[in-house]
Formats: C-alpha cells, sequence, structure tokens
C-alpha cells in the first residue's frame, strides 16, 4: 500500500502520547554519530529498564542537567557524594544500581573512545 505525500506513517506505539509522537518522528530510527547524542542514549536506555520510554523521554531534561548535559567524561569521574546528591534528586529516577551503571557505563564509554577514536567509530564498525 502506498502512502500519500507528506503523509507520516508511524508505529502503534507513537500515538501513546504528543511526546511520544516527537521522538518517533524526529529520533527514533535516526543515525546518531555524535559521541555525546550517543551517550546520552545509553544512559537513558540504562535508566529506561522496566519503565515505559515515554517516563525516560519526560525527565529527559532533568537528566541532562543532573548528568552535565551527558558529558561523559565528567560522569566518568563522579563519585560517592555524586551518587548521594543524584539520589536525592527527585525530577529523576532515583535507582542506585542504575546511577551506578551510568557512571560504569561512561568509564567504558570513555575507554572505548580512547581505543577507538570516538565511541561512534566503535559502534558504526559492528554495521
Amino acid at each position: 500500500m502506498a502512502v500519500p505525500m507528506g503523509k507520516i506513517v508511524r508505529c502503534d506505539w507513537a500515538y501513546v502520547s504528543d511526546l511520544m509522537m516527537e521522538y518517533h518522528d524526529h529520533e527514533w530510527g535516526v543515525p546518531v554519530h555524535d559521541d555525546r547524542k550517543l551517550f546520552e542514549f545509553l544512559v537513558l536506555e540504562g535508566f529506561q529498564a522496566g519503565l515505559s520510554w515515554e517516563t525516560v523521554l519526560k525527565k529527559r531534561e532533568a537528566f541532562r542537567k543532573a548528568f552535565d548535559g551527558f558529558d561523559y567524561d565528567r560522569v566518568a569521574g563522579y563519585d560517592g557524594r555524586k551518587i548521594k546528591n543524584l539520589m536525592k534528586n527527585k525530577a529523576i529516577i532515583r535507582n542506585r544500581a542504575k546511577i551506578e551503571a551510568a557512571i560504569a557505563n561512561s568509564r567504558a564509554f570513555v575507554k572505548v573512545r580512547q581505543e577507538e577514536g570516538s565511541f561512534d567509530a566503535y559502534v558504526w564498525g559492528l554495521v
């Protein structure tokens, strides 16, 4: 079946909310080559485990602020004091295991960048 010109075809899940439609239409399935953006998705996907993607998207800006604009180098340096502060942040998902995983992932992310030149080169090299 042909889709009329200018008509957006969406997956059923996108109709849950305007936020999900916006995500579907502008981000979902769009190739990303920016390391900071890739790290953002890595962090957000980690926090999404067991929750809806919409829940995470609603908190996206709070996560951006809490995780220093998804600066992987800064997140890699987070310590116990920073974890305690994040656990007090009511605007994000306050799950210690997920916070610690985001920090551990940032350290692995930085290591991959050092070894491969960029996370983008590593990830897209697998495709």
